[in-house]
Formats: C-alpha cells, structure tokens, sequence
C-alpha cells in the first residue's frame, strides 16, 4: 500500500476505535453518513451475537474533510465503542486497586496462546482485545473512503455468501464477464444484500439459516466461503515485474489479514489444478462492437499479477469461530491443569459481515493500485490522467 495506506488502533472494549488514512486525493466528496451505510451492513447477519445489539457503530470525521470534501491531508476517523462504561474498570488505561481477575484458558484456534507466548503475558485479556474482529469495524470506515473514490471513476464493488458449512449455492460470480449486463449484476448482488445470510440464492438461504439454527442449538459456531467481486476495474492495475507489485498478491495479504479467513482464491481458483488448460484459459477476441474481450473469466479478472478488464472475482473461506457457548478443552497456563477455553460472548456465525470487512480490504487494494497507476493529488487530476488510459494493445 504505497499510495494509499492506513493505521487502526483500538480494544474490542477500549474507550474508541480510530484510524488514520493517508493518500486519498483532495475533492473527493465524503459524509458520515455514506460511511455509516458500510458500517450497518457490517452489523447484519444471520447468527451475530449480542455485541451487535449493543454497539451501533458510526464513524466521526475528524480531520482532513471540509465542507463535505476531502483536503488531501489525512483523514483520522473515530468510532466510540458504547459498551465502553461496562468495561470502565477491566480496561482500564491507568492502574487499578483491584485488578480483574486474568483469564489464563487460551482458546484453540484463536490468537491466545501464540500471543501470550511471543509478549510473555499471563493474561490473555491483553491478546484478545486486540485479536477481536471488532478491529474490522475500522477497516470498514476506511474501506468506504475508498469503495468512495472508487465508485467516482465507475468501479463498484459487490460480495455474497456462496457457502456456510455444508449449505452452499451453486452460483459462483466467475460467470460475469465485461459483457454481462450491469442490471444483471445488480439484481443477482441485491438480492445477496436482501438475504439475512447475503446469500442471492433462496434455497440455499433457507439451508444456511437451519444450519445456524442448529449450531446455536449445540452452542458451537460455522464458518463458510464467500465472494467479492469488482466491476469495472481498468486493464493494468498492478504490475508483472516485482513480486510485491503482483495485484493478486495485494489482494491475497488482504483477505488473509481478516481475522478467521484461512484461505483465498482468485477466479478459478484452486479447480485450475484439475483441468486441462484449455478448460482454463479464457480466450481472447475482437469485433468492432465490443472491442477486444473473453470468452469467460475464469482468471478472474487478473493475469500476470495485472487487472485484464474483466470482473475481478475473489473467494475466501471462513473458518468457524473458536468462541463457542460450548468450549473445547485448553489448558490453564497458570495451573498446568486441563480446563475448557474461555468462552466470551461471541457469533455463532458471522460470515455474512466477513464479506463485508472483504468489500472494504478489496476496496483499499484496488483503490491504492488506481492512484499508483493513474496519481494524481486531487480527483480532478486523477479524472484527467485516467482518461488517458489505453484499453487495448497500440491504443495510444
């Protein structure tokens, strides 16, 4: 992220959440309220749990906007955590008389044992504050700025549940191409948005939710794959010379950074291993129409680590959480003795806001390879350079 970049900070049950963006052009025009909008959905779902209740996220602008219009400095946003007076005393900033008691039954699967481990803690409450996907409410406000700038020069990002546990559809967004309609696009991902699990298919809507339902039940948790897609991405973003300027790769660290996400797929994905190529590769053609375009996108939008003008599509699989009403067996670093994991309240599934948290990491990603392409510091500048652009080999 050399052009666009950011910072968060902030406990699941600290005071606030804040982060810093730096890079975003100058004239771009942003509210609280298009970032509250990003912030809601993050908040749905099917299967959340109670924190959802508790907490109604919206982010103050506290520098680099005026008048309804970025400056070009950076732009520090602040989300306050409402639960905060709750916790008054268990996080407290300055030392205390009477310390709370440390939790020391590290959950499997989650980062406490690692953590107390590599900072010699004996009190995991230090790890999971921070390790607690409530961080990703801040990758969100700062994914809007971007999902913002992005959708000034036409490229719109999208995303829905394909799969929670063993309840999938069989639709899979590799089937849009450049020339599938926009209002195709737009119905199939509105009906994502309007699914309690954003999931644009019905039947396996209804199969998910009795999944969740059952999950509850037994006091365990689901995970599940999902899809982000962007539509109108320029041919040419990112670079085929260095393995850190690799588009795919960006997006790949991306995704991989969100909590509980264990694996990422570009297009075809991991299928291009058990075909033969000509099943793979998507064919390229011309007519005076249409221009230069392909057969289908199973590349996914991306070759050679470059954006090829197709839909770029990106699937990430979701592990279950490993905070369950039902706690697997740990041990008590303390004692040495065996002892279920600590358990705090958490979702029995939270991959329809995973794929949210996805949107806005896809968003910044694509938003620092637009300005490292086309620079620029104010959105008049970048409009004028973009227009420049080539869409096909010799077009210039």
């Amino acid at each position: 992220m050399s052009k666009i970049r950011f910072l968060t900070a902030g406990e699941s049950h600290g005071q606030a959440l804040n982060t810093i963006i730096e890079g975003m052009p100058a004239g771009l025009e942003l509210s609280e309220e298009y970032i509250a909008t990003q912030l809601q959905r993050r908040q749905r779902g099917y299967g959340r749990g109670g924190r959802m209740q508790i907490e109604k996220d919206r982010a103050r602008i506290l520098s680099g906007v005026r008048y309804g219009k970025t400056l070009g400095s950076p732009i520090s946003l602040l989300i306050f955590n409402k639960d905060w007076p709750n916790w008054t005393q268990k996080m407290s900033v300055a030392p205390v008389r009477n310390p709370t008691e440390k939790l020391q039954m590290p959950r499997p699967g989650h980062a406490d044992f690692a953590g107390m481990v590599k900072y010699r803690i004996d009190d995991l409450r230090n790890i999971l504050e921070r390790s607690s996907a409530r961080e990703t409410t801040m990758r969100v406000a700062a994914g809007a700025l971007a999902r913002r700038l992005l959708e000034h020069f036409g490229i719109r990002i999208y995303g829905h549940v394909q799969r929670i546990g063993a309840a999938a559809s069989d639709f899979s967004a590799v089937s849009f191409s450049k020339k599938t309609p926009q209002s195709q696009i737009e119905e199939f991902f509105q009906r994502a948005e309007e699914s309690p699990v954003a999931c644009a298919d019905e039947r396996a809507t209804k199969e998910m939710i009795a999944l969740i339902d059952e999950a509850k039940e037994k006091g365990d948790s689901l995970g599940g794959v999902y899809e982000v897609v962007a539509i109108g991405a320029p041919v040419g973003l990112g670079s085929h010379v260095h393995w850190d300027r690799k588009l795919d790769a960006h997006i790949a660290s991306a995704m991989m950074s969100i909590n509980a996400m264990k694996s990422v797929e570009i297009g075809m994905g991991r299928d291009v291993g058990s075909v033969f190529g000509s099943q793979v590769h998507d064919e390229i053609f011309y007519n005076e129409s249409d221009g230069f375009y392909r057969n289908r996108n199973h590349a996914g939008g991306i070759e050679g680590g470059m954006s090829n003008g197709e839909p770029i599509v990106v699937r990430v699989a979701m592990k279950p959480l490993p905070t369950m009403p039902t706690p697997l067996q740990s041990v008590d670093v303390g004692t040495k003795q065996p002892k279920e994991a600590h358990f705090e309240r958490a979702d029995a599934c939270a991959v329809p806001a995973a794929v949210v948290v996805a949107e806005a990491m896809l968003a910044l990603v694509l938003a620092n390879a637009l300005a490292d392409k086309v620079g620029g510091d104010s959105v008049e500048e970048m409009m004028r350079n973009i227009e420049g652009l080539p869409d096909a080999p010799l077009d210039w």
